[in-house]
């Protein structure tokens, strides 16, 4: 055996290791989610029941996007578009931050601008990706978030906006290239953006491929996310 046989690849390790993660941090959830309900009425809210809420659902958000780019990078991240009910994805979206959203005081509403009640994307792929940049915007946000559904052309476009500080001119300027190297600030990374452009990416129709925007401003004047599906 040669010695470029002897050691295992990586990137498998961090994988495998990142899937361990996730387990762990699901049974955690449960178990919390558990104790949580033998508690009296009185001791089950205050912020710090929020803060515990929103990070779990970040990390598990960060281990899913790790993961996720990992099959990417070894072609095993299959897309599988079909015709989804938008009303009905967007309350989805809401309701898996719903406790969040209520220990944080935030008022989280959302709008369809659009004839098509049906938008055509992989349902799993697009809603990691919201959740993703819905973890990201609570964190940031006053007290208030919209989710809104619009028509570009023949692009449906998905965006969340707060009303927030907004991102920061740095990431405005460099949109493009989305892994940026960790913010001493922050602690961003880029790696949640980067993951958004790939998925957005592997929806192609016409030879248009989906993708991601940044901006300041929009009903909120904060941040705002858009995704673009061809």
């Amino acid at each position: 055996m040669n010695q470029d046989n002897q050691g295992l690849d990586f990137s498998t390790v961090i994988a495998s290791t990142v899937h361990d993660v996730k387990n762990s941090l699901s049974a955690l959830i449960q178990a919390h989610d558990q104790w949580l309900a033998r508690l009296p009425e009185e001791l089950r809210g205050g912020s710090e029941q929020g803060v515990m809420e929103h990070e779990f659902r970040h990390l598990n958000g960060m281990l899913v996007q790790l993961l996720g780019l990992y099959k990417l990078g070894v072609n095993q991240l299959p897309v599988c578009p079909d015709y989804h009910e938008l009303d009905d994805f967007i309350e989805a979206q809401l309701a898996a931050h719903e406790e969040v959203l209520k220990h944080r005081d935030i008022l989280a509403t959302w709008r369809i601008d659009s004839d098509n009640p049906l938008g055509f994307f992989d349902r799993e792929l697009v809603a990691t990706v919201v959740a993703n940049v819905l973890t990201n915007a609570i964190r940031y946000a006053g007290h208030a978030l919209l989710i809104s559904i619009e028509e570009d052309g023949e692009q449906l476009v998905i965006s969340v906006n707060d009303d927030g500080a907004g991102y920061p001119p740095r990431m405005l300027e460099r949109q493009l290239d989305y892994v940026q190297g960790i913010d001493p600030q922050s602690g961003s990374t880029g790696l949640g953006l980067y993951f958004a452009a790939r998925i957005a990416a592997l929806h192609e129709r016409n030879g248009v491929r989906g993708r991601i925007e940044i901006a300041n401003g929009g009903a909120l004047g904060g941040g705002l996310f858009r995704l673009y599906l061809p």
